[in-house]
C-alpha cells in the first residue's frame, strides 16, 4: 500500500443479529501510515468491528475491505496481511518469549533469525534477562511486548489493536504508543478500539466515537497539542463507559 491508501475500509456496514443491529451503517477507513482510534463504550460494537475485518462474522449490508480484500469471501488471505492484538495475548506459558515469538512467526511462515528477534525486543523495551525465560510469571506489560515484538516482525500493511492498554502502567502504555507510532511510520494502517481516551489522543491520527453500531463523530490530530484532551473528554465522556485513563 501506498501512503494514504486505505488498509482498512468499511462501508455502510451493517451486522445484525435477528432483529438486533449491533453495527448500524458504521463506516470508516484507516490510510496506510496512520493510526486511527475507535472509541465507544461496552456494546457499542467495538468487538464486532473487529471481527468483521478479521473475516469472522459476515455482515448483512455494506462493503469491508482489507488491503482491497473482502475478508467475507476470502478471510484467509484478509488475515495474512493483519497482525492482531488482543486485549488478552494468546501466548505459551511454557515456552519462552524468543520461543513464543519464532513460534508465531513460523505460524504465519514469517520465520526470523534470532538477532532479528533480540532487535524486536530491543525495540520493546523487553528487559534482555527476560527474552529466554518462560512467560509464566511475566507481566502483562511484558507479555504485550511479546506481542508486540511479533507484530514488528511480521511486517504486514494491517495492525489491529483490540483495548492494548488495559491493565498497563503508565510507563508500559507510553512505551507501547512509541511501539504503535513505529509500526505507523513504517507505512503500516493501524486502527486501536478502545475505551482509553487518554492513549487514544496521545497517539491516534484521528479518531472515532462508535455508539450504537456507527460512528457519530470524528476528530483529526491538528498542530503541537494534536487534540484538545479537554474537548474531547466533553465530547466523548457522555458515554459512561468511555474512560480518560488506563
Amino acid at each position: 500500500m501506498n501512503a494514504g491508501e486505505p488498509g482498512l475500509e468499511m462501508r455502510n456496514v451493517a451486522v445484525a443479529y435477528g432483529s438486533h443491529r449491533v453495527l448500524d451503517g458504521i463506516s470508516l477507513s484507516v490510510g496506510a501510515g496512520e493510526i486511527y482510534a475507535l472509541l465507544g463504550g461496552n456494546g457499542a460494537g467495538k468487538s464486532t468491528t473487529l471481527s468483521t475485518l478479521l473475516g469472522f462474522i459476515r455482515p448483512t449490508a455494506g462493503h469491508v475491505r482489507v488491503g482491497g480484500i473482502d475478508p467475507a469471501a476470502d478471510p484467509d488471505a484478509a488475515r495474512r496481511l493483519i497482525a492482531y492484538l488482543p486485549e488478552n495475548v494468546a501466548l505459551y506459558e511454557h515456552l519462552s518469549a524468543r520461543e513464543n515469538v519464532a513460534y508465531l512467526l513460523a505460524l504465519s511462515d514469517q520465520r526470523q533469525e534470532d538477532a532479528a528477534i533480540d532487535d524486536a525486543f530491543t525495540a520493546t523495551g523487553l528487559q534482555a534477562d527476560a527474552w529466554d525465560k518462560r512467560l509464566a510469571g511475566f507481566s502483562k506489560g511484558m507479555r504485550q511486548k511479546v506481542a508486540i515484538a511479533v507484530a514488528l516482525l511480521r511486517h504486514v500493511p494491517v495492525l489491529l489493536l483490540d483495548e492494548p492498554t488495559s491493565g498497563l502502567d503508565p510507563r508500559a502504555t507510553s512505551d507501547f504508543g512509541r511501539l504503535v507510532a513505529n509500526v505507523r511510520d513504517r507505512g503500516a494502517a493501524v486502527l486501536m478500539v478502545t475505551h482509553d481516551l487518554l492513549s487514544a489522543a496521545e497517539i491516534a491520527d484521528r479518531i472515532g466515537f462508535l455508539d450504537s453500531g456507527r460512528i457519530v463523530d470524528e476528530v483529526t490530530a491538528d498542530g503541537p497539542d494534536r487534540f484538545d484532551v479537554r474537548a474531547l473528554h466533553h465530547k466523548f465522556g457522555a458515554a459512561p463507559a468511555v474512560a480518560t485513563a488506563a
